[in-house]
């Protein structure tokens, strides 16, 4: 028997549910309910690890300094308004230059001051457009004559085929 709380007289438990007054957190609330009140549990987590500034940078890098500086750079870590880079060491040094012109060009495409300091760390792994020398194209072999075949396209790719052939063999 349990007791009622207004006159402390024992009452019967029937097993029936009682009303325990207003929710407390961590109850599971049944029915409807807004997103906005569903975000936070399930945010709070990945913003611990990762701020949304940090995101938005790592995500959007291409598009906040240009194909040129993200095709040499890569973003590594954003804490306390420092942006670590991670570069080539002669790209570094060009960027470390550069400098205050990158924190402007990447705070006006945020449209909020977010990144204060720029600092730069050493990935030769990390080679842009412009690091590497420019291809040189091979010179397209000579086709071989087809003796018996009327002229037409199996005729020129036969031709062009057995020119490559021919051109391997020969190195």
């Amino acid at each position: 028997m349990a007791k009622d709380g207004a006159g402390g007289k024992p009452v019967a438990d029937t097993g029936a549910p009682r009303d325990l007054g207003p929710r407390t957190p961590g109850r599971h609330v049944y029915g409807p309910r807004t997103l906005a009140t569903l975000l936070p549990p399930i945010t709070r987590p990945a913003f611990k690890s990762r701020s949304p500034a940090a995101a938005q940078l790592m995500s959007d890098w291409p598009a906040l300094v240009g194909p040129v500086t993200a095709a040499v750079t890569s973003p590594r870590r954003f804490s306390g308004g420092t942006l670590t880079l991670a570069a080539s060491g002669v790209t570094a040094l060009e960027l470390q230059h550069l400098a205050t012109q990158l924190i402007a060009r990447i705070n006006s495409a945020l449209g909020r001051q977010v990144v204060e300091r720029l600092r730069f760390v050493q990935d030769d792994s990390i080679t842009g457009a412009g690091s590497a020398a420019p291809e040189v194209a091979a010179p397209e072999p000579v086709p071989v004559a087809i003796g018996g075949l009327p002229d037409g396209p199996l005729h020129d790719a036969l031709a062009r085929l057995g020119g490559r052939i021919a051109s391997r063999s020969r190195s």
